[in-house]
């Protein structure tokens, strides 16, 4: 069991051993050798990951088109799941497509940086939990939701 060591002014904290020369060194070449392979790895590996994030950007806009309600998040993101009973409670079912992160977004809004999750209404970026929020409040987003085809009421 571990005893916890008071502190006070008087008395420094105990001084942390420090490695003998000889395996600080050779942890100091190992450390070098496992960054150039990694280096190497990375621009083989580059290409491969450069077109895997064309192809998630073109998958988020094809679904962005084919949706008249489409909310972009992280999977497993609390604030997705708000947005999407938010729009279940007007009667909107909206599809949810799950992204790893923002740069996957990138080609798809213009000018800027967006905040996941992102709600897309009729093709168009509405905004974020907070926009999402503001305008249901305000009483525009059943009127919003009417024109891109997503609620009949």
């Amino acid at each position: 069991m571990y005893q916890a060591i008071p502190y006070s002014a008087s008395r420094p904290w105990p001084p942390r051993p420090r490695p003998a020369p000889m395996v600080a060194e050779a942890s100091a070449v190992a450390d070098a050798v496992a960054a150039a392979e990694r280096l190497q790895v990375g621009q083989q590996q580059q290409p491969a990951a450069a077109a895997a994030a064309v192809a998630a950007r073109e998958e988020v806009r094809r679904a962005v088109a084919e949706s008249p309600v489409l909310v972009v998040g992280r999977r497993g993101c609390c604030l997705s799941h708000v947005v999407k009973r938010l729009l279940q409670g007007l009667g909107v079912n909206p599809a949810v497509h799950e992204v790893a992160g923002e740069a996957e977004l990138a080609g798809i809004v213009d000018g800027g940086d967006v905040a996941l999750p992102a709600v897309f209404v009729g093709g168009r970026l509405l905004g974020g939990l907070d926009r999402l929020m503001a305008v249901h409040i305000s009483g525009e987003l059943v009127p919003i939701l009417k024109d891109a085809g997503a609620l009949w009421l």
